[in-house]
């Protein structure tokens, strides 16, 4: 992020209406986020400041029919410049959540799948 302010923290208020919000603070400037849902980029995400409330932002991700599917579903939320996650969501579907041991199991496994990308990434561009 642009001017990054103190810490960056994003605090998640609902779902509704097929949307998830939240509120950024510890940013100066235009936030630059993305949204991640299996490796993949989920369109619509905005980001807009909020007029009586200098220096905060809502955030705003339309969840995709698609992701809507059986098992856990992960979305992650990143800082695209630094491609720190700053927060997650997680939806189960078509069965009973006897605990939240699946999420995060799903959760370990979408970061674990973009650090093995960063670090082969990494790898290519050290590799002279």
């Amino acid at each position: 992020m642009k001017d990054s302010v103190d810490h960056i923290s994003l605090t998640r208020s609902r779902i509704r209406n097929g949307v998830w919000e939240g509120e950024l603070t510890g940013v100066a400037g235009q936030p630059t986020l993305e949204v991640r849902h299996l490796e993949a980029e989920v369109p619509g995400l905005t980001v807009t400041a909020i007029p009586d409330r200098p220096g905060v932002w809502a955030v705003r991700v339309p969840i995709p029919l698609a992701a809507l599917s059986e098992g856990v579903q992960t979305f992650l939320i990143r800082d695209r410049s630094s491609g720190e996650t700053l927060d997650h969501f997680t939806i189960i579907t078509g069965v009973a959540m006897e605990d939240d041991l699946r999420a995060e199991v799903d959760l370990l496994r979408a970061e674990l799948d973009m650090l093995k990308k960063a670090f082969r990434r990494h790898c290519l561009e050290t590799e002279l």
